[in-house]
């Protein structure tokens, strides 16, 4: 379980409305989901696009450079970015 503290006011790639744009600062959770997050691309300091929201708490759609991903609005949370 990772222990770092983050203010609880701090926006994540969850708070995030399609067609706006932002930089990581952070990922938090287990150390796998991390893991797996960074060989995705998302690590501090890379620019994240969100494209579009599903509906009904669905998939994120999000662009990383060239490339667009779909992550879960959970695994959005862990992202803390500005």
């Amino acid at each position: 379980m990772d222990m770092r503290a983050h203010d609880t006011s701090a926006a994540t790639l969850a708070d995030l409305l399609p067609g706006r744009h932002a930089t990581i600062t952070d990922l938090t959770g287990d150390p796998e989901l991390r893991t797996h997050l960074q060989s995705l691309g998302l690590r501090p300091g890379r620019r994240v696009t969100v494209v579009r929201r599903s509906r009904f708490g669905g998939p994120i759609q999000i662009r990383l450079g060239t490339s667009d991903l779909l992550i879960r609005p959970q695994q959005a949370s862990t992202i803390f970015i500005k």
